[in-house]
């Protein structure tokens, strides 16, 4: 199975300038292609997870892979796909942006692959130096508003209450210019990206042709969705994002992990790189025996180590293992934390003196806990053997709580039977 063949089979490619051309360029040798990605934010999100693991795929296969970071591009907006107008941001802003998302577009790619390693560029490299009347006189000539306006990018947002303004309405100009450079300088023949970049992806591939006379090919992937049709990448708490500082690795593994049953296959061909028998396999296993949810933790545990590493993912594991009863042995206190933002936490600082070697009774930290509502139930629970202390089983009801049982100096973890937790914390 060839490449053109592989990303079909994980429904990856949903429009193609020409495919049979790209498909027969391909098998000629390596093709250098490229996908953008504007610092709006200080971080990317899992919807940006597909155009980032189909340049790997490309770079595995041998190809030249350039991850394109908007610096130019980035100070306007692009319009495809929202339904009002971005709010213009700070050159500070940006540059701060610029080298945050830096750091996750280099987690992907290979840069010291022989023969074909990866490289970051800035649109701004190029994109300053112009004057607004030579863009226009070597860009803007070349489009009529016509083809401008027949865009969908366009086309939806002109249709809508909000409208479009000319900055936004301009954006398709400097992404073909992007390409239409890339082209030229550093031999690049194909752009990559989401439905909504069609339009300004063929905008480039126009654009070269009418300047250059080279061929130029693009490609775009689906929409990610949820089995319900909304939007993939969202939580209760917001987007799932990519720098760990914003989603922890636990809660990023956690958020694959509960992949809906509809949705597992899916993700494991477009988020993994696993083979088609691998994959095959998993959801075989699924579908005879979904309970064991072995799909799901091979696609959170894959996706995880690709974009966080292995350490991350260990701690991962480690976390979620605690929530099923795991010793928490030599933990970290960040990957305790993670621990802690899944289970109710009750703050006591009324009882601080723990530090100085006093104790609280355990029947009485567990109504505290919320876990019984008496000591007098409390007891009943620990003599049934239903409750733990940093999970580790308690028999005797007299068991009380000190400072050597407090985790990272702050921390007692209590459960009540088999996955009823609790945190009291002392900060």
């Amino acid at each position: 199975m060839n490449l053109i063949e592989d990303l079909q089979w994980r429904g990856l490619i949903a429009d193609c300038t020409d495919l049979a051309a790209l498909t027969q360029r391909l098998s000629t040798g390596p093709i250098t292609l490229y996908c953008g990605f504007d610092p709006t934010g200080d971080s990317l999100h899992v919807g940006h997870l597909v155009p980032q693991l189909t340049l790997r795929r490309f770079q595995l296969a041998g190809h030249h892979a350039i991850s394109l970071a908007g610096g130019a591009t980035g100070m306007i907006g692009d319009p495809g796909g929202k339904s009002a107008e971005r709010n213009l941001l700070s050159r500070e802003q940006l540059a701060y942006n610029y080298g945050r998302i830096c750091i996750q577009l280099g987690r992907l790619l290979d840069f010291s692959a022989a023969g074909n390693p990866a490289r970051i560029v800035n649109n701004a490299d190029w994109t300053a130096p112009i004057s607004f009347l030579d863009f226009l006189r070597e860009v803007g000539k070349h489009f009529s508003l016509g083809s401008m306006i027949a865009k969908d990018s366009v086309k939806n947002r002109l249709g809508s209450e909000a409208g479009i303004s000319f900055t936004e309405f301009s954006y398709q100009l400097l992404q073909a210019n992007d390409f239409c450079h890339l082209r030229q300088d550093l031999n690049c023949e194909l752009q990559i990206g989401g439905t909504e970049q069609w339009g300004n992806i063929t905008a480039g591939t126009d654009l070269i042709r009418k300047k250059t006379g080279l061929s130029a090919w693009g490609l775009t992937f689906p929409l990610i969705t949820k089995a319900d049709g909304t939007k993939f990448g969202k939580t209760e708490g917001g987007a799932v994002w990519l720098d760990p500082e914003k989603t922890s690795p636990y809660k990023f593994y956690q958020f694959f992990v509960n992949t809906e049953d509809a949705k597992v296959g899916e993700y494991l061909r477009k988020f993994t790189f696993l083979s088609r028998p691998e994959i095959e396999a998993l959801e075989a296993k699924h579908a005879a025996n979904p309970g064991a949810r072995e799909a799901h933790k091979a696609l959170a545990t894959e996706i995880t180590r690709t974009v966080h590493g292995q350490g991350a993912l260990d701690a991962a594991l480690k976390a979620s293992a605690i929530l099923f009863g795991a010793e928490i042995g030599d933990t970290s206190e960040a990957t305790f934390g993670d621990v802690v933002g899944e289970v109710p936490t009750v703050s006591l600082p009324a009882h601080a003196d723990w530090l100085s070697g006093k104790t609280l009774p355990l029947t009485e930290a567990l109504v505290l806990a919320q876990l019984a509502p008496s000591k007098g139930q409390a007891r009943k629970d620990i003599e049934g053997g239903g409750v733990y202390v940093n999970n580790i089983k308690v028999a005797d009801f007299a068991r009380t709580l000190g400072q050597a049982d407090l985790l990272f100096g702050k921390f007692v973890l209590l459960r009540k039977g088999k996955r009823t937790y609790s945190v009291l914390s002392l900060v």
